[in-house]
């Protein structure tokens, strides 16, 4: 192993931790929708895991098919920015329907509401999935998986899977930590509007994206 391709896994690592750290999106919506359908911590780290995996599923599908097809790093940036925006407005416009969706159910109480949260528990991860495979990893392909190829396809291959690994630790570590300590927190006087605070939480998240880059 070459000194060269050392420090490009040790890169891979740290940018996995940093820009999942730095991006709130990454373990917010799922500590908030956690707390609002009083998910176990099993589901939650299971369904951040599934989510996590999409997300970095899809940049390194779209890096591996550009580098294959001999396609611009441009290009493929151009693609990522573009994903960037529509996972960014995916969480914008996710969050704004559950909050108001949150506040409905809190107003009204009624069985027919009910009815919807039970429908909502199964459908709610299913749209975060899909907007965590919207969502690029902004640094993977030009950062790491360009200069990695021109290395070998087995550094190639490393790269991607150190980074992918770094950032689902990172997520799940993320959520672990903060679902824990939020245990010691009284949100009692909130319960009422947890739905609407979650959807809140997780339109905060798509702004953060939008407007601060995160």
């Amino acid at each position: 192993m070459t000194a060269e391709f050392q420090i490009l896994l040790l890169t891979a690592a740290s940018l996995g931790f940093v820009h999942t750290i730095l991006g709130p999106d990454h373990y917010l919506p799922f500590v908030a929708i956690s707390k609002a359908r009083d998910w176990s911590v099993g589901k939650t780290i299971w369904w951040t895991f599934v989510c996590g995996t999409g997300h970095v599923l899809s940049s390194v599908i779209i890096g591996l098919v550009g580098i294959a097809i001999g396609s611009q790093l441009e290009n493929l940036v151009m693609i990522e920015e573009f994903r960037d925006g529509l996972a960014a407005w995916g969480l914008i416009a996710f969050g704004l329907i559950y909050a108001v969706w949150g506040m409905r159910y809190w107003a009204k109480q009624k069985q027919e509401d009910i009815k919807d949260t039970q429908q909502g528990k199964r459908i709610t991860p299913w749209v975060l999935f899909i907007i965590f495979i919207l969502g690029p990893c902004e640094v993977l392909i030009p950062v790491l998986m360009y200069p990695a190829a021109n290395a070998s396809a087995g550094a190639l291959v490393s790269v991607s899977l150190v980074f992918g690994v770094s950032t689902l630790l990172t997520m799940m570590g993320a959520v672990f930590i903060m679902i824990y300590g939020l245990r010691y927190v009284s949100f009692k006087p909130l319960e009422k509007y947890s739905h609407t605070i979650a959807g809140l939480v997780i339109f905060l998240s798509g702004m953060a994206i939008e407007v601060l880059g995160l």
